[in-house]
């Protein structure tokens, strides 16, 4: 046991510390929160497919449904009627590469519950201000929509009033319904999120939809097989190191010590100096 005492030195006791804290890091929070959101993508992705198959169903059985169903994406039609007046447009989204606004309205139900509509997304004119916007169709409608999940709220980004719209960053049901004044009905998605009809093309009032999702897993499965091999090569690395030194110390007592014998000083002729005769004749030619 005496060969791992160096182990209780600070310096490796301290790398021995950084390396579990890694490695329980890798396997309790890198790698299930890369796994977890390509579970969930994926579950996104299967619903969506499913939706695109689905024949839709009236969204007052969504309403009245079980609540704890995940029910976003799914295709739903409503009749009812636009609430006039009932404009609320989305700032900083995109159409096409260029800046653009959504546009929000509500939906009245036949049986009197309003629901919040993104009616689609317009572009922006001079890329600062919203164009003109034409009220939705009067009077019934059938439309049909996919049900999607609120976006939640920007706490420092609160509504206002521009250009003569009522504007708001995100795309929430109870933020929308404060805006508005009226009450409206949160459909129910399986999350704390009330969702919200998203309008398919060429419905009543409808301008250009929001795109769907690409069904592309994306790289978080790869991500979190990454973090697990590197919570399994951080305590190998240690290992390798620990056995490293061991070998380096035992090579270190393995050799043999060389004596140093010690060398006599070896004691320098010093110049003879000239006698003052000797310079005199030389100075003055005798000896040439």
């Amino acid at each position: 046991m005496r060969k791992l005492t160096f182990l209780l030195r600070p310096s490796w006791l301290i790398l021995a510390v950084i390396v579990a804290a890694f490695a329980y890091l890798c396997f309790t929070v890198l790698a299930p929160w890369q796994l977890g959101k390509n579970d969930s993508t994926e579950h996104r992705n299967q619903l969506i497919a499913d939706s695109v198959q689905a024949d839709p169903v009236a969204v007052t059985d969504v309403l009245d449904g079980d609540s704890g169903t995940h029910t976003e994406w799914r295709k739903v039609t409503a009749t009812g009627a636009f609430v006039p007046e009932s404009t609320v447009l989305v700032r900083l989204r995109h159409l096409d590469g260029a800046p653009g606004y959504a546009v929000l309205a509500a939906f009245r139900l036949d049986d009197g519950r309003t629901l919040l509509v993104d009616r689609g997304l317009v572009a922006s004119v001079d890329g600062t201000r919203p164009p003109a916007i034409a009220d939705p169709p009067a009077g019934p409608q059938r439309i049909e929509a996919r049900v999607r999940a609120s976006e939640g709220v920007v706490p420092d980004k609160t509504p206002s009033t521009q250009d003569g719209f009522r504007q708001v960053y995100t795309v929430d049901t109870t933020q929308e319904s404060a805006v508005l004044g009226t009450p409206l009905t949160p459909i129910p998605t399986g999350t704390d999120k009330g969702g919200y009809l998203q309008l398919a093309a060429d419905q009543p009032g409808a301008f250009t939809p929001t795109p769907l999702p690409q069904l592309d897993a994306g790289p978080y499965l790869s991500y979190g097989l990454q973090w697990l091999a590197f919570g399994l090569m951080a305590p190998l690395g240690l290992g390798y190191f620990v056995v490293a030194e061991l070998k380096a110390r035992r090579r270190d007592r393995a050799q043999p010590s060389t004596p140093t014998t010690a060398t006599p000083p070896v004691d320098t002729p010093t110049p003879t100096q000239p006698t003052t005769e000797a310079r005199l004749a030389d100075r003055y030619g005798r000896n040439r």
